[in-house]
């Protein structure tokens, strides 16, 4: 996401290298260039407009202040600025006090719209420690009821569902009362979309909100539909009023209009997004760590919160002390790997490390190898995983025959491995160890 914006951003940047100061002739030339690339990623010409002459005005207001501040990095912070204005200035919560609190979710068929409603429902029980009840009042799909059980057996929560009942503002209605039977904290109401706006499927948005009162309607927008999906926006808020925007498939080939220009045109916030087919990449929206990443600075702050969801401290202290005594195991590398993977995949991590998205860029960062590495470990007897000092020539060709790989591959792994246990068994000596191994042996460093 947002890669070719970034690339023009950096362009534009790159116009003032070599200059002294900022002048009226070299802001002019930038703020060309920024628009242009606004314009390019699908951002509204009046919007895109609007940004850079406030940029240019503020650039201008600078031109004799900060001269130990080079030209590049001082429009930088001004476009930065500016971006997270653009975007709502800062993160919205959700409101979930209630008794319980309902959350109604509306959108266009094929949004996302049931799978983020599995997603805010792993949410509220991970994050916020809450007991969600999903409710299906999409009476028109059938495979729509199907998927929303799926879901809420993958997140381990209640469904609420009614196939033989075809009026969802009953639906919605009895699983409130179910929710308030069973000491449930939220209900989180899926409703049907439709392929396009038409005044039907208004209607009956509008008459569920109106009956049911929900804490929160948020609207699930693709991100991929660019334009579209702001237009979209504008006309369901128009008719329905709802609280806050969703932003779902931001992981697709998504030049980022819809992101950067939502906030403007409808006024509501946008309060989650959403990448991937996981039910764990679900995140809100905080308008100063999107810019960033826009930029190209990263956004370390959401690489350590995930990481700090994962960690658990007992493990640690138990992991260390194995490491010290420089006998760490196959056994405690699948540990660590199934931390990592819950973070999110590999690529997105990595770019959320200031710096890392221009190094990953050409690099094709594959999250199976993940699986590649597991299967050589499940490979091993219990014995060998808690030994890796065990493999010898006729144990690595029945690994190698066993996971269906090359002996090559297998004698790289067991090396990179030694090779890694060396190294943190080092640190450990000196006490530089205090986190998780950041590497993966024989994942390789993607091709280019």
């Amino acid at each position: 996401m947002f890669d070719s914006l970034s690339e023009r951003l950096e362009g534009a940047f790159k116009s003032l290298k070599g200059e002294s100061k900022l002048t009226e002739i070299n802001i002019a030339q930038s703020v060309k260039e920024i628009r242009r690339a606004l314009v390019a990623a699908d951002v509204n010409y009046k919007i895109a407009k609007e940004f850079t002459d406030k940029v240019k005005d503020k650039a201008l207001g600078q031109e004799n202040v900060l001269q130990a501040v080079k030209p590049g990095e001082m429009m930088v912070k001004i476009v930065m600025d500016e971006l997270v204005q653009l975007m709502g200035g800062q993160s919205a919560g959700i409101n979930v006090k209630g008794e319980p609190a309902v959350i109604l979710i509306a959108g266009l068929q094929g949004s996302g719209k049931t799978t983020f409603s599995g997603k805010l429902a792993l949410h509220l029980k991970e994050k916020r420690k809450l007991k969600p009840l999903l409710t299906a009042c999409d009476v028109y799909r059938p495979a729509a009821i199907d998927q929303l059980t799926v879901l809420a057996e993958q997140v381990g929560v209640p469904i609420y569902k009614d196939p033989e009942n075809k009026n969802p503002v009953e639906i919605a209605a009895k699983a409130i009362q179910h929710a308030k039977d069973n000491n449930l904290d939220v209900v989180i109401v899926d409703t049907a979309g439709r392929l396009s706006i038409d005044e039907v499927m208004m209607n009956e948005i509008s008459n569920i909100k109106d009956s049911i009162l929900p804490n929160e309607t948020l609207f699930v927008v693709d991100s991929m539909t660019g334009q579209d999906a702001v237009n979209t926006a504008k006309a369901f808020n128009d008719r329905i009023n709802y609280d806050g925007v969703v932003l779902t498939k931001l992981d697709g080939d998504t030049r980022g209009g819809a992101a950067l220009s939502v906030k403007y045109t409808v006024g509501k916030p946008i309060k989650f997004i959403s990448a991937g087919e996981k039910l764990d990449t679900l995140d809100v929206f905080h308008p100063d760590r999107m810019a960033q990443r826009i930029l190209g600075m990263g956004d370390i702050v959401s690489f350590v919160e995930r990481a700090q969801e994962q960690f658990d401290e007992k493990e640690a202290k138990r992991l260390e002390k194995k490491i010290k005594k420089n006998k760490f195991d196959f056994n405690d590398f699948l540990s660590q790997m199934a931390q990592i993977k819950k973070m999110g995949d590999m690529k997105s991590l990595i770019n959320m490390i200031p710096g890392m998205s221009k190094v990953t860029k050409n690099l094709d960062i594959d999250d199976k190898a993940f699986g590649k590495v597991e299967s050589i470990i499940h490979s091993m007897t219990p014995e060998e995983r808690g030994n890796p000092e065990l493999l010898n020539m006729s144990r690595k060709k029945r690994i190698a025959k066993g996971c269906g790989r090359d002996i090559h591959e297998i004698n790289m792994f067991i090396k990179n491995f030694h090779q890694m246990r060396k190294m943190m068994h080092k640190m450990s000596k000196g006490g530089a160890f205090n986190a998780p191994p950041g590497g993966m042996p024989g994942m390789g460093r993607g091709r280019r």
